[in-house]
């Protein structure tokens, strides 16, 4: 994973921990959410370089949904539709564009 990569999930777990009051369990759950998140889709455009930009955008929404079902594990009711409420507002995934 690059420095740049690591920065921007250690920016969104700090803006998630402020957002949704995060304890340090959470925070800590989440960053490896994100963490796993971002080794896929770097596995997935090392294995397809030809691969098209709606493809990545599709394998984003799908990295995504497996960090919900990764987060509903931890997340109190309340947290979890914060964070559901966020994600439908976003534009970028870990700095990746989401929109085609």
């Amino acid at each position: 994973m690059t420095a740049e990569a690591r920065t921007k999930i250690v920016d969104e777990v700090k803006r998630f921990a402020a957002d949704l009051s995060l304890s340090e369990s959470q925070k800590s759950q989440l960053q490896t959410a994100y963490e796993r998140a971002e080794d896929r889709i770097e596995e997935i455009r090392k294995a397809n370089p030809d691969v098209t930009r709606a493809d990545v955008i599709k394998k984003l929404v799908a990295a995504r949904d497996q960090i919900r079902e990764h987060i509903v594990k931890f997340l109190t009711p309340d947290q979890l539709k914060k964070w559901d409420a966020e994600m439908s507002k976003a534009r970028s995934f870990l700095g990746h564009p989401m929109q085609a």
